[in-house]
């Protein structure tokens, strides 16, 4: 796909089904942390500041939905459940890597 071929309804389609997916509070720091290698549900809870148990738990049944996370359970005693980023979510770290960098410049910049 050229984005320059795309009409500017096309594009805005796109960027809005990305948002849609993205753009809440919780649903990239939770894949960050995901990716850092918190992979349990309690580490994961540890490393996404703020982040309650309810609503974690549903960030990462929407994350599972729109396949970004894949869930493993293990038949352990007591039962373990692991996450991890799907093949399909790694297409997202050029994006998210832009995104950091620019929250970073952004900081700067309006606190000049």
């Amino acid at each position: 796909m050229e984005i320059e071929e795309l009409s500017t309804e096309q594009k805005i389609k796109h960027v809005q089904d990305t948002l849609f997916v993205m753009s809440g509070k919780w649903e990239l720091p939770v894949l960050i942390a995901i990716n850092a290698g918190n992979i349990r549900f309690k580490d994961l809870q540890r490393s996404v500041p703020n982040i309650t148990t309810k609503v974690l738990s549903k960030e990462l049944k929407d994350l599972e939905i729109n396949k970004l996370v894949v869930r493993t359970i293990y038949n352990t005693s007591p039962v373990s459940i692991e996450y991890r980023v799907s093949p399909y979510c790694k297409s997202l770290k050029p994006l998210v890597d832009e995104m950091i960098k620019w929250g970073y410049n952004h900081r700067i910049e309006i606190s000049k």
